[in-house]
């Protein structure tokens, strides 16, 4: 059978035209998220949980992993404006963590190096107002 030939007299075959522009796509990028989904799930495979992991599995920990990141950064970056800082430091992602109730709740163990403590004082430490004080400032 012969080779089918164009009307420019080339022959007809190899790539389809409409493929050429397109280039592969990591799965992170079709997920829309920033963290290495293909990272995640080579480091599944090699824990111990076992060698057969579904392929939603690391798309659906990348995704809560970048959520997660991204809160603490929020927070942190707000503890950071608070300070008149620009950079997040040590300092700034504990006030962020311990001042949240659920990363709080959900961090409660772990401990951050040069993170410091949260600043309380006790109600009953501080000096009681007499009633006269509370009256004279309450008539201005």
């Amino acid at each position: 059978m012969p080779a089918k030939s164009s009307a420019k007299g080339g022959k007809v075959g190899g790539k389809v035209k409409g493929n050429e522009g397109s280039k592969s796509q990591s799965r992170s990028h079709r997920a829309g998220l920033q963290f290495p989904v293909s990272r995640i799930h080579r480091m599944l495979r090699k824990s111990a949980l076992g060698r057969r992991i579904g392929s939603g599995a690391p798309v659906y920990l990348a995704a809560v992993l970048e959520y997660l990141s991204a809160e603490i950064l929020e927070l942190a970056g707000n503890a950071a404006r608070d300070n008149k800082k620009r950079r997040i430091n040590p300092r700034h992602l504990q006030l962020a963590i311990r001042n949240d109730e659920e990363l709080s709740k959900l961090l409660g163990n772990v401990i951050i190096s040069e993170g410091g403590v949260v600043p309380y004082i006790n109600p009953a430490l501080l000096p009681a107002k007499s009633k006269k004080q509370s009256l004279e400032s309450q008539e201005v």
